[in-house]
């Protein structure tokens, strides 16, 4: 097998590592082409290319993370994860840790954690190494990534809802708040919110986002049901997907192009936190991304009595 088939083996390993490190995916790309770079230019080949990609990709990430973490303390407004669509790497023994480990509750959970403690948690939790390649690849030794362990676990778990809607309980809640946004029906809306739902945008300071603050059902269920059907009067369209394995939805602009992404975070039943993400540099890898101004000014026209 030829270097180039080694590593696109692993390719979809390396980026679920980077992007649950990063929450970007564009640093995520970049980081796992710095490691292919850095193997190709590598002398002899190494008796685990798995270990040896993984550990690349980690230090690389590590060292994004940190100047990422400076970046964010100027971020405008609410930082949020870039969305992704569709995790890449697939493991059926580890579904279940994959599948949380990527929305964006437990990405958020994981800014709170520093770099060696972050990337112990990932590679260790989420994808099952053990700790001799996990110090190798944090640069500490195995009692103290164990340690760090410890310490992500315990962060992690305060963090985590207690009770969790199971796959089937989510997708049916999503499909009727769609179903009412689409009509614009506010009762509706209101019957699948917590009393205490909240709102978060992520627009950074370029594009339209959700105001900061929306909170309660009510206030939550009026203004979406005056958003949503103004921006469908005028062509957009709401195409449901998930959404770093939660319940979402890609929301379009007349001509198919992205206008921002929303996911769902549901427990006890109700939708509890709704997340956008407007910001442009943040959606680009979904494809043609709308001028969200210029549409909001669209459907604020569009909706304004005639006369």
């Amino acid at each position: 097998m030829s270097r180039v088939q080694g590593f696109e083996q692993f390719r979809p390993l390396l980026f679920s590592i980077a992007y649950r490190l990063l929450g970007s995916v564009d640093d995520a790309e970049d980081a796992v082409q710095e490691t292919w770079l850095r193997y190709a230019d590598a002398g002899a080949e190494p008796d685990s290319v798995k270990a040896y990609l993984s550990t690349v990709v980690t230090r690389v990430a590590i060292d994004q993370l940190r100047s990422a973490r400076v970046r964010r303390e100027s971020y405008v407004g609410e930082w949020l994860p870039e969305p992704l669509l569709e995790d890449p790497y697939q493991d059926p023994e580890r579904s279940a840790e994959l599948a949380e480990s990527v929305s964006t509750t437990a990405l958020l959970m994981l800014e709170r954690l520093s770099p060696p403690e972050r990337a112990v948690f990932v590679l260790r939790d989420v994808f099952g190494f053990e700790f001799p390649e996990i110090a190798a690849a944090v640069g500490r030794s195995e009692a103290a990534c164990r340690q760090l362990a410890v310490r992500a676990r315990r962060h992690m778990h305060e963090g985590r809802p207690r009770f969790a809607a199971d796959r089937r309980e989510r997708a049916e809640l999503a499909g009727r708040f769609f179903d009412a946004l689409r009509g614009g029906d506010v009762e509706a809306l209101r019957e699948v919110l917590a009393a205490d739902v909240r709102t978060v945008g992520d627009g950074g300071g370029k594009a339209p986002a959700l105001a900061r603050g929306i909170v309660g059902a009510d206030n939550v269920a009026r203004v979406f049901a005056r958003l949503v059907p103004s921006l469908l009067a005028i062509g957009g369209s709401i195409e449901t997907r998930e959404v770093n394995g939660e319940p979402g939805a890609v929301f379009r602009d007349a001509e198919g192009k992205v206008l921002n992404t929303v996911s769902l975070d549901i427990r006890d039943g109700r939708i509890a936190t709704i997340r956008a993400v407007a910001n442009p540099d943040k959606l680009r890898h979904l494809g043609p991304v709308a001028d969200a101004y210029k549409v909001s000014r669209e459907a604020r026209e569009a909706m304004r009595p005639p006369g």
